[in-house]
C-alpha cells in the first residue's frame, strides 16, 4: 500500500522540517506550504481563488494545520460545513491540528466522512513547560518597550546616518491598562508592575475586584501595596482608556469581543498613550484604529495581529508613513507572538507520532470528539 501524502499548512519558517524528516526519510511525500493563498472564508475572496486553494489541497491524504477560533484568523483554512471545503477534498483521510481544541474545524462533518481529527498537547503525557513568561507575553512586552523607547525608528535613523530625533517614554510609575485579565493579561501585567513599577488597572465585561485580587495572589503578588492600593485594580472601561499610559489587549476573540475597541475608546486615550494588541486583530475595529493612527490620536500603536493574515501588501498599515506629519508611531510584527522553534517543534513531533499511530491502526493522542477532546 502506498504511503499517504501529507500537507503542512502555513509553516512560514519551515520549523516542521526537523520533526517531519523521520517521515520524509521513510518515503512519505511531505509538502510544506510556506505561503498562504487568499483565505477561503473571506467574503472578498473570488471564486477562482477559492478553487485554487482547494486545488492545492485536493491531492493530499493528510492535512496538518494550526488551531484557531472560528473565523479568528481569516488567513487560515477554515474547515467547516459552511465553507464547503470538507466536501471538496475527496482524498482527505486524516486531519491534524495543534492544540487541544479548534473551533475552525467542523469535527462532526469530518467524522461523518470517517475522517479522524486529532490535536496536540496530550494531557496524559504532558511535557514540562519552562519556567518564566510564555512567548506571547515576551512579545507583548517587547512591543511596549519598542514603542516607548523608539527602538525601530532610532534603528532606522542610525542606519541612514542620522542621530537623535525624538524623546523616549519612561514607564516607571505610569499606568498599565489591560483589557482582559486572563492568563496572558496577568502575565504581562505582573511584568509591567514588578519590573517597571507600573500601576495596573484592568477591565473586562465580567471582571470583579474579588476575581482580580485572587489572580494577583495566584501570580505571587500582594493584593494591596503598603498604601492599601490594589495591585490589580478593576476600573470602568472609560476610566481604563482615559487614564492608562499603556493599553494592552488580552481577550479571547468571540462574537462578543469582535470590534469591541473602537473610536469612542481611542478618543478617550491620552495623546501620549501607547496601545498594543497581541491577541486577535478583530477585537479592535481595524479601520477605526488605522484612522486614529493616521490622525495621531495617540503616540504609538504596536500590532502583532490583524483582521486578515498575512497582512495584505497594500494595507494602510504597510503603506502609511508612520511617525511623520503628526501620525502615530507604529510598530508592526507578523504574528510572531507564538513563533518559537522550541514551542512549535513539539507540536509537529506529536503530529508525526499521530501519523504513525494512524498508519498502524493505533489510537490517536488528543483525539477530537467535537471541537475539543
Amino acid at each position: 500500500m502506498s504511503l499517504p501524502t501529507i500537507a503542512i499548512l502555513d509553516d512560514y519558517q519551515r520549523i516542521s522540517d526537523g520533526p517531519f524528516e523521520e517521515l520524509r526519510s521513510s518515503g512519505y511525500q511531505v509538502t510544506t506550504f510556506t505561503n498562504t493563498l487568499l483565505p477561503y472564508n473571506h467574503p472578498d475572496t473570488p471564486q477562482d481563488a477559492k478553487d485554487a486553494l482547494v486545488k492545492r489541497l485536493e491531492p493530499f491524504n493528510i492535512i496538518c494545520t494550526f488551531h484557531e477560533g472560528k473565523d479568528s484568523i481569516p488567513g487560515r483554512m477554515i474547515l467547516t460545513h459552511e465553507t464547503g471545503v470538507i466536501n471538496r477534498l475527496p482524498n482527505l483521510k486524516l486531519l491534524l491540528t495543534t492544540g487541544p481544541r479548534n473551533a475552525s474545524i467542523d469535527v462532526q462533518a469530518l467524522q461523518a466522512r470517517n475522517i479522524p481529527v486529532a490535536g496536540t498537547g496530550n494531557s496524559r503525557d504532558p511535557k514540562p513547560r519552562p519556567k518564566g513568561p510564555d512567548s506571547t507575553t515576551q512579545h507583548t512586552v517587547a512591543l511596549i518597550l519598542a514603542l516607548a523607547r523608539n527602538i525601530p525608528q532610532d534603528d532606522a535613523t542610525m542606519k541612514s546616518g542620522g542621530w537623535q530625533t525624538s524623546d523616549a517614554i519612561g514607564l516607571s510609575g505610569k499606568v498599565f491598562g489591560t483589557v482582559g485579565l486572563g492568563r496572558l493579561g496577568v502575565s504581562v501585567a505582573k511584568i509591567m508592575h514588578s519590573a517597571f513599577g507600573m500601576r495596573i488597572i484592568a477591565w473586562s465585561a465580567n471582571l470583579t475586584q474579588e476575581a482580580a485580587d485572587e489572580k494577583a495572589r495566584a501570580a505571587g503578588l500582594p493584593v494591596e501595596d503598603e498604601a492599601g492600593a490594589k495591585t490589580f485594580k478593576v476600573v470602568a472601561r472609560d476610566e481604563l482608556f482615559s487614564t492608562a499610559d499603556v493599553v494592552s489587549i488580552h481577550l479571547v476573540l468571540s462574537e462578543r469581543s469582535r470590534g469591541l475597541v473602537g473610536t469612542s475608546d481611542l478618543e478617550k486615550m491620552k495623546k501620549s498613550a501607547l496601545l498594543v494588541n497581541t491577541s486577535r486583530g478583530p477585537i479592535i475595529n481595524e479601520d477605526e484604529l488605522l484612522a486614529a493612527g493616521q490622525k495621531g490620536l495617540i503616540r504609538g500603536i504596536g500590532l502583532d495581529v490583524y483582521g486578515l493574515e498575512p497582512l495584505l501588501k497594500d494595507s494602510g498599515w504597510r503603506t502609511t508613513k508612520w511617525g511623520e506629519s503628526g501620525r502615530s508611531n507604529v510598530v508592526l510584527t507578523p504574528h510572531m507572538g507564538y513563533v518559537e522553534a522550541e514551542h512549535l517543534e513539539p507540536w509537529y513531533e506529536e503530529q508525526v507520532q499521530n501519523i504513525l499511530h494512524w498508519q498502524k491502526g493505533e489510537e490517536l493522542t488528543t483525539l477530537y470528539k467535537d471541537n475539543g477532546y
